[in-house]
């Protein structure tokens, strides 16, 4: 058996159309969204409505941590919209969300990135594609555990949910073989990021869970350039399976 599994894909349709190419299925970890490309400002949503030089300017405050700043600029160019920002949003995001599920290969299994706006996900999902979130299926003989969503930061992206929402997520999985979360558990190496010279949140539930229930393999994304890209807790092999808009190639696991 082999699964190709894949996480933020931030708008790469294209290599996501190949990425269950020789494989039994795909998973997918979320962040299928791009708002800002932070190596090419001129890609995303954000650039697409105010252009490049606002897309620069607002990726220089946040990385220099003017959050402030960052969403005053924001909040002016949302305001200048002709119409509702909302809706200027959401549209947009469907555009995105319409490219990305008609190239993803099936059968696929998903859950939701940080980056990602769950309730619109119904409206373009294929037959074949099964979202999950803190449910379990099987695949292959193995059980699979799904969590979706990030955790609350100062970025304030659109599936951020309290570390209590989230532990009972990880909590209703319980034990599987592969546990398949969006964000890393939280261990240090595996959070810091080494071009943006910042460490993510990652989730404590989940080491928790590694520690007590012990899956062969926890796979997760969110870190785009980690300092460590895997590590061991007892048995389990804790894997981020890369940045998938980076890449553009999936991380394969057989059994």
């Amino acid at each position: 058996m082999r699964i190709h599994v894949v996480s933020d894909v931030h708008g790469r349709a294209d290599a996501l159309a190949r990425a269950g190419d020789g494989a039994d299925a795909l998973i997918c970890l979320g962040d299928l969204l791009l708002f800002i490309d932070y190596a090419d400002h001129s890609q995303g949503i954000f650039p697409d409505l105010f252009g490049a030089e606002k897309a620069s300017e607002l990726v220089g405050l946040r990385s220099a941590g003017r959050f402030g700043e960052a969403r005053e600029l924001s909040a002016g160019l949302w305001a200048s919209l002709d119409g509702d920002p909302r809706d200027v949003i959401e549209a947009a995001v469907r555009r995105q969300y319409e490219q990305i599920f008609s190239a993803m290969p099936t059968p696929a299994y998903l859950t939701y990135g940080n980056v990602d706006m769950p309730r619109l996900w119904a409206d373009h999902l294929r037959p074949g594609q099964r979202v999950l979130d803190g449910e379990v299926v099987e695949i292959g003989g193995l059980t699979f555990g799904f969590v979706g969503g990030g955790l609350r930061t100062k970025y304030r992206t659109p599936y951020e949910i309290d570390d209590e929402e989230y532990a009972r997520k990880v909590e209703a999985v319980g034990e599987v073989d592969v546990l398949c979360c969006h964000i890393p558990p939280a261990i240090p190496d595996l959070l810091y990021d080494v071009v943006a010279r910042r460490f993510e949140r990652g989730s404590e539930a989940t080491l928790e869970a590694i520690r007590r229930t012990q899956p062969r393999f926890a796979l997760f994304g969110h870190v785009h350039q980690p300092l460590v890209s895997r590590t061991r807790v007892g048995r389990t092999e804790c894997v981020n399976v890369g940045h998938f808009r980076g890449r553009g190639t999936p991380f394969a696991l057989e059994w």
